[in-house]
């Protein structure tokens, strides 16, 4: 029998307490009284959450166009946390750990989870360095690269840790290899309530390697491409609707796809077709501050290939650009004392750009 979205698993626990359904809407509004602002936040979604409507309004990250509000339906929100429940077994009692922002999908979906599949749930400020008590294990916990880049040496605590928001760099990925903690990144987003697929990053077996950059889709999860080679998504228990994104892929497979880059971002230069993200990826490794590939006009090209660096003033260079072909290579390079984020602190690219015009 499938869970319904206005019940509270009777193993369900919130910071070592059980709680009702009406002790939990309490508690809400204790934390939207009296809460620290990340403890706001969860109360406020934990409100939305225990209302008698049948669903809820969240702001979408802009992967399938414009950041707009939209409804997503409670009992979709049960049916990802149950695929996401069977997909890394978790079961009634295991305890997880909260560490995101819960103003965002994953973050809701961490609390979803934990009420539905009955999980034992502490939720801590979504710092960066993020700070827990060292004395528990954790079956299950969600973080954002940048988290998990400053949090290696808790990771022996955690026993799964999925990953998303954006890729992690080759280093962090080396970095990760020998950590007996499994550790998997996600792809999705708000209109699909989270991941629809995912992929091993670290205990990797002889015969996976080759397969590291594909992501394999959950289980009842449809994929295609549009004319753009744009991914198309249609997961009847999640969305109504199919979810069409601007994420340009590479299909494997029924349930595999790799990830090339992003439709809005791709330049074309004298006639060629470049992702930012791929290039990206071939020099990651050699600039120590975040940074960004982009474009401007060119009359000869149409387009060149610019590089943009995050700090006060430039690094060295030298054999930045060793791994890209003469036609990847930047024509130009600027350095931005700060980029512009979202408030999720994704990179803004196109306006951190007018900064420099």
């Amino acid at each position: 029998m499938i869970p319904t979205y206005n019940k509270v698993h009777n193993k369900f626990k919130l910071n070592n307490s059980n709680y009702t359904h009406q002790e939990l809407i309490e508690v809400a509004y204790s934390f939207i009284k009296e809460g620290k602002p990340f403890e706001r936040a969860l109360g406020d979604f934990l409100a939305d959450w225990l209302d008698s409507k049948d669903y809820i309004k969240t702001k979408t990250s802009g992967t399938t166009g414009r950041p707009k509000t939209i409804r997503i339906k409670k009992q979709a929100m049960v049916n990802s946390a149950i695929a996401t429940g069977n997909y890394f077994g978790l079961k009634p009692g295991d305890r997880a750990l909260h560490c995101l922002p819960t103003q965002f999908i994953a973050g809701k979906m961490m609390l979803v989870r934990a009420i539905i599949l009955g999980l034992q749930i502490d939720v801590i400020d979504p710092k960066t360095d993020l700070q827990f008590s060292t004395k528990k294990h954790y079956d299950f916990c969600a973080m954002v690269p940048l988290q998990l880049q400053f949090n290696l040496n808790k990771l022996s605590h955690l026993k799964t840790l999925i990953i998303g928001g954006a890729p992690i760099s080759s280093c962090l990925l080396q970095q990760i290899q020998p950590l007996k903690t499994k550790i998997f990144a996600t792809y999705g987003m708000t209109e699909t309530i989270t991941h629809i697929a995912v992929k091993k990053l670290n205990n990797f077996q002889h015969n996976e390697i080759a397969s590291v950059n594909h992501f394999q889709t959950l289980p009842d999860i449809k994929i295609s491409q549009d004319e753009r080679d744009c991914l198309v998504i249609e997961a009847p228990k999640l969305s109504k609707d199919k979810v069409i994104t601007n994420d340009v892929v590479k299909i494997h497979s029924e349930t595999e796809f790799e990830w090339l880059g992003r439709i809005d971002n791709v330049i074309n230069s004298g006639g060629i077709k470049f992702f930012p993200e791929l290039i990206e990826d071939k020099i990651k490794n050699k600039i120590s501050n975040r940074f960004f590939i982009a474009s401007e006009k060119d009359e000869t090209l149409g387009e060149k290939l610019i590089l943009i660096i995050e700090g006060e003033e430039k690094e060295s260079l030298t054999s930045v650009f060793d791994n890209l072909s003469k036609y990847e290579t930047p024509k130009k390079i600027y350095i931005v004392p700060k980029f512009i984020e979202t408030t999720s602190g994704k990179i803004q690219r196109l306006k951190t750009l007018e900064t420099i015009k």
